[in-house]
Protein backbone atom coordinates (compact mmCIF):
# COMPACT_ATOMS: atom_id res chain seq x y z
CA UNK A 1 0.00 0.00 0.00
CA UNK A 2 1.24 3.91 -0.91
CA UNK A 3 1.85 6.11 1.86
CA UNK A 4 -0.71 8.85 1.51
CA UNK A 5 1.92 11.68 2.12
CA UNK A 6 4.30 10.27 -0.15
CA UNK A 7 2.63 11.91 -3.04
CA UNK A 8 1.49 15.32 -1.55
CA UNK A 9 3.06 17.83 -1.31
CA UNK A 10 1.18 21.52 0.61
CA UNK A 11 3.62 23.80 -1.23
CA UNK A 12 2.78 22.71 -4.00
CA UNK A 13 -0.50 22.29 -3.63
CA UNK A 14 -1.22 25.86 -3.32
CA UNK A 15 1.07 27.32 -5.76
CA UNK A 16 -0.62 25.35 -8.50
CA UNK A 17 1.01 24.45 -11.51
CA UNK A 18 1.81 27.02 -13.78
CA UNK A 19 0.55 24.94 -16.69
CA UNK A 20 -2.69 24.24 -15.33
CA UNK A 21 -5.45 27.81 -15.93
CA UNK A 22 -7.71 25.92 -14.40
CA UNK A 23 -6.53 25.59 -10.84
CA UNK A 24 -8.19 27.77 -8.64
CA UNK A 25 -7.50 30.93 -7.83
CA UNK A 26 -6.61 32.07 -4.47
CA UNK A 27 -6.61 35.59 -2.86
CA UNK A 28 -6.72 37.49 0.38
CA UNK A 29 -8.25 40.47 1.97
CA UNK A 30 -7.50 42.41 5.14
CA UNK A 31 -10.63 43.97 6.69
CA UNK A 32 -9.74 46.66 9.65
CA UNK A 33 -13.61 47.77 11.17
CA UNK A 34 -14.12 49.99 13.81
CA UNK A 35 -10.35 52.36 13.38
CA UNK A 36 -11.58 55.34 15.71
CA UNK A 37 -9.52 58.12 15.75
CA UNK A 38 -10.12 62.07 17.38
CA UNK A 39 -9.64 63.77 14.02
CA UNK A 40 -10.05 67.38 12.86
CA UNK A 41 -11.74 67.15 9.19
CA UNK A 42 -15.03 68.84 8.52
CA UNK A 43 -16.61 71.72 5.53
CA UNK A 44 -17.17 74.14 8.99
CA UNK A 45 -13.92 75.92 10.90
CA UNK A 46 -15.11 74.71 13.74
CA UNK A 47 -14.95 71.30 12.57
CA UNK A 48 -11.29 71.25 11.88
CA UNK A 49 -10.63 72.94 15.00
CA UNK A 50 -12.41 71.28 17.54
CA UNK A 51 -12.17 68.04 15.39
CA UNK A 52 -14.49 64.53 16.34
CA UNK A 53 -14.35 61.36 16.09
CA UNK A 54 -14.25 59.36 12.83
CA UNK A 55 -14.81 55.54 12.60
CA UNK A 56 -13.23 53.97 9.92
CA UNK A 57 -13.55 50.90 8.15
CA UNK A 58 -10.89 49.42 5.50
CA UNK A 59 -11.21 46.35 3.31
CA UNK A 60 -8.32 45.50 0.74
CA UNK A 61 -7.06 42.53 -1.20
CA UNK A 62 -3.65 42.14 -1.39
CA UNK A 63 -3.53 39.24 -4.04
CA UNK A 64 -1.53 36.03 -3.10
CA UNK A 65 1.10 36.90 0.33
CA UNK A 66 3.90 34.27 0.52
CA UNK A 67 2.40 33.93 3.62
CA UNK A 68 -0.40 31.37 2.13
CA UNK A 69 2.50 29.00 1.48
CA UNK A 70 5.10 30.08 3.47
CA UNK A 71 3.16 31.01 6.93
CA UNK A 72 5.54 33.59 7.83
CA UNK A 73 4.15 36.96 9.27
CA UNK A 74 6.36 38.68 7.49
CA UNK A 75 5.26 37.48 4.29
CA UNK A 76 1.62 39.54 4.50
CA UNK A 77 0.55 42.39 5.76
CA UNK A 78 1.26 43.86 9.15
CA UNK A 79 -2.48 44.79 10.18
CA UNK A 80 -0.99 46.86 12.97
CA UNK A 81 1.40 49.10 10.60
CA UNK A 82 -1.86 49.39 8.07
CA UNK A 83 -3.64 51.05 10.91
CA UNK A 84 -0.52 53.32 12.58
CA UNK A 85 -0.51 54.21 8.50
CA UNK A 86 -4.40 54.59 8.56
CA UNK A 87 -3.79 56.71 11.58
CA UNK A 88 -1.39 59.12 10.37
CA UNK A 89 -3.17 60.03 7.08
CA UNK A 90 -6.36 60.82 9.12
CA UNK A 91 -4.21 63.04 11.73
CA UNK A 92 -1.62 64.52 10.01
CA UNK A 93 -3.83 67.29 7.93
CA UNK A 94 -7.45 68.65 7.44
CA UNK A 95 -9.61 67.74 5.03
CA UNK A 96 -13.18 69.34 4.03
CA UNK A 97 -14.61 66.10 2.70
CA UNK A 98 -14.70 62.76 3.96
CA UNK A 99 -14.31 61.92 -0.16
CA UNK A 100 -10.75 62.92 0.04
CA UNK A 101 -9.58 61.72 3.25
CA UNK A 102 -11.07 58.34 2.13
CA UNK A 103 -9.68 58.78 -1.24
CA UNK A 104 -5.90 59.90 0.29
CA UNK A 105 -5.86 56.31 2.45
CA UNK A 106 -7.15 53.79 -0.62
CA UNK A 107 -4.15 55.67 -2.54
CA UNK A 108 -1.77 54.95 0.03
CA UNK A 109 -2.78 51.58 1.01
CA UNK A 110 -2.15 50.62 -2.92
CA UNK A 111 1.25 51.84 -2.85
CA UNK A 112 2.52 50.68 0.24
CA UNK A 113 0.87 47.42 0.69
CA UNK A 114 -0.19 46.67 -2.72
CA UNK A 115 -3.51 46.46 -2.44
CA UNK A 116 -5.34 45.60 -5.67
CA UNK A 117 -8.67 46.31 -4.37
CA UNK A 118 -9.25 48.99 -1.69
CA UNK A 119 -12.89 50.29 0.11
CA UNK A 120 -12.48 53.26 3.03
CA UNK A 121 -15.47 53.91 4.65
CA UNK A 122 -15.31 57.18 6.71
CA UNK A 123 -18.01 57.70 9.62
CA UNK A 124 -18.88 60.54 11.68
CA UNK A 125 -20.85 59.08 14.50
CA UNK A 126 -22.04 62.75 15.96
CA UNK A 127 -21.82 64.30 12.55
CA UNK A 128 -22.89 68.34 12.97
CA UNK A 129 -26.33 68.05 11.78
CA UNK A 130 -29.91 69.52 13.63
CA UNK A 131 -31.08 66.07 12.76
CA UNK A 132 -30.86 62.61 14.86
CA UNK A 133 -28.66 60.24 13.09
CA UNK A 134 -27.08 57.52 14.02
CA UNK A 135 -24.16 58.31 11.90
CA UNK A 136 -22.96 59.88 8.70
CA UNK A 137 -20.64 58.30 6.27
CA UNK A 138 -18.99 57.80 3.10
CA UNK A 139 -17.10 55.31 1.27
CA UNK A 140 -14.50 55.32 -1.05
CA UNK A 141 -13.42 52.39 -3.81
CA UNK A 142 -10.55 51.75 -5.86
CA UNK A 143 -9.42 49.14 -7.86
CA UNK A 144 -6.14 48.73 -10.05
CA UNK A 145 -6.99 47.71 -13.92
CA UNK A 146 -4.56 45.59 -15.46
Amino acid sequence: MADPDEDFDDEDDLTGDEEDEDGPEIGVTVEIVGLSLYTHHGVSAAEREVGQRLVLDVRFDVGEPDALITDRVEDTVDYGEVCQVIALLAQQRSYKTLERLCAVIAERLASQFGAEMVTVKASKPEPPIPLPVDEVSVEVWREDRD
